[in-house]
């Protein structure tokens, strides 16, 4: 903690500091993250439970309790562009409030994985909804972040963006299994171990909920009001202006040419 002041206190001074503290200063970019912190505290811990208990409870091999995992991937490659896409349409607030939801739903969901650990019945419905969750908030959850800073900072806002996700990913795995009663030697009794990935799945479904409630109170979606002084000059000028495809300021009709002459670029 103290070498972290010690950071945040020479950023401030430097000239060009590595991490412009005035990225916080953006309440869409810190809510992004709090909710990053959240969401991605309740992933980390669960996934780092999820495999012992499918190998040492449910007796999967470790390269079945991997693929076991796979339809996530499927789910998200199919689903996230569109969710992104919807996100963009619609604002981010929705689907970083009910995506949260949907990924607390999936791991209370693993909580009924047992001695048995049949795939169809008591992992792939888990497993399914875990997977829907993600498409629907992950996506978003980025944009949001990148978003809510200049253009010349978007590379910062990524990287910090991913840190907090790692760090709470770690300090999930650290904490849950304590918070869960498991011990480092509960591995080798399946009884107990299983008790504690039951009590750890409802945990990370808490806070994993509790990151969709927090979405819901701070993420705002962009505003889409046009001006009226702007819509008037559209009005105005809306002959006159034609629009280049490429990134660069809008042709121009030279002034007096006739309808349909030749643009010059401005």
């Amino acid at each position: 903690m103290a070498l972290l002041g010690a950071f945040a206190v020479w950023e401030r001074r430097a000239p060009s500091p590595l991490l412009p503290p005035g990225l916080f200063g953006s309440v869409q970019f810190t809510a992004a993250n709090m909710v990053t912190f959240v969401v991605y505290a309740a992933l980390g811990g669960a996934l780092f439970l999820l495999p012992i208990q499918l190998e040492q409870v449910s007796g999967y091999t470790a390269l079945e309790a991997g693929i076991s995992l796979l339809p996530v991937t499927v789910i998200m490659l199919a689903l996230s562009a569109r969710s992104g896409g919807l996100a963009a349409r619609i604002g981010p607030r929705l689907q970083m409030s009910v995506g949260p939801i949907v990924i607390a739903a999936g791991l209370a969901l693993f909580a009924r994985i047992g001695y048995s650990g049949d795939y169809l019945t008591e992992v792939l419905p888990a497993v399914l909804i875990f997977g829907l969750g993600l498409a629907i908030n992950v996506a978003p959850l980025t944009s949001t972040a990148l978003a809510a800073v200049p253009a010349q900072h978007a590379g910062t806002a990524s990287a910090v963006n991913n840190d907090v996700a790692r760090a709470a990913g770690l300090i999930a795995v650290a904490v849950l299994p304590a918070a869960a009663g498991l011990s480092g030697t509960a591995y080798l009794h399946p009884a107990q171990f299983s008790a504690g990935f039951r009590a750890a799945s409802f945990i990370s479904a808490g806070l994993c909920a509790a990151g969709g409630v927090l979405a819901a109170f701070t993420i705002r979606n962009p505003s889409r009001a046009v001006p009226e002084g702007a819509r008037q000059l559209a009005g105005e000028r809306q002959r006159a202006l034609v629009h280049c495809g490429l990134d660069c300021p809008p042709a121009r009709a030279p002034a007096g040419a006739p309808a349909g002459a030749p643009a010059q670029a401005s």
